[in-house]
């Protein structure tokens, strides 16, 4: 159980309630002020100098409401996010409202969405996506919104180039088409320019391979039809995992494209 009090989503609620009673400390201040000046303009000169007292007092008030909303302020954001300390809660919130993530090799899956953690940034990505607003609540409400709406994705166009770079792994080591290929292998050969695996990452890659999976796209405009094989490498560390529609993990180990 995460405690509220020491992590990102307490420090933020702790800090919204003191920024709303500084705001209302000000709405006092704002309120001698205004009787202040109406006193000045009508020349109520017996209302001034109570005016002017009550505004001191409010604007002091202000001043230690904002004080309080300074001093309770403690927590090191970045430090936080890289200590794993903010994706353990965003895990937690995510469980307590209902949504599977799954936290894997320095990111966190969950349908449909990939999420990176920015800690020099304090910030996160959400599908290559950089957002700035990382309270953990509206994070998961952000991601149980994108659960509701069709992806965007073009399968037709992700089937192509699965086929060309499946047929290069089948080059490489000599087999005929039909042949099972591992998908790893297959990510490897589309990401091989320098930066391309730090801009897609396995995630993103299982998770696409998962999107065609479910999409209508079946056959290559060649009528190549894709299956994805499974095998005893389900069990090997040659498998890719994403985390489908209903929040369960998928693996994924072979692509094989059969003649039309």
């Amino acid at each position: 159980m995460i405690d509220r009090q020491t992590h990102l989503e307490g420090q933020l609620s702790r800090t919204e309630a003191d920024a709303e009673a500084a705001l209302s400390a000000l709405a006092d201040v704002a309120r001698e002020l205004r009787r202040l000046k109406k006193a000045a303009a009508s020349g109520a000169v017996r209302e001034l100098r109570g005016a002017l007292e009550a505004a001191q007092e409010r604007a002091s008030a202000l001043g230690e409401a904002v004080g309080h909303a300074r001093e309770g302020w403690q927590l090191d954001v970045r430090q936080y996010l890289e200590s794993g300390g903010y994706a353990a809660e965003l895990l937690a919130a995510a469980g307590e409202r209902g949504l599977r993530l799954y936290e894997q090799d320095e990111r966190i899956i969950g349908y449909p969405s990939v999420i990176r953690i920015l800690a020099a940034d304090c910030a996160i990505e959400i599908d290559r996506k950089r957002e700035r607003r990382i309270r953990p609540s509206l994070v998961v409400s952000h991601l149980r919104d994108l659960q509701t709406k069709p992806p965007r994705f073009p399968a037709e166009r992700f089937l192509e180039a699965l086929f060309r770079a499946y047929k290069l792994v089948l080059a490489e080591r000599g087999r005929p088409l039909g042949a099972t290929a591992q998908l790893l292998r297959v990510y490897e050969v589309l990401t091989l320019l320098p930066g391309q695996r730090r801009d897609y990452s396995k995630q993103e890659f299982a998770r696409d391979v998962y999107l065609l999976d479910e999409s209508e796209a079946k056959e290559t405009r060649d009528g190549h039809g894709v299956r994805f094989p499974a095998s005893t490498g389900t069990r090997t560390p040659a498998t890719l995992s994403t985390v489908t529609k209903s929040g369960e993990l998928k693996v994924y180990y072979g692509i094989a494209f059969d003649a039309p």
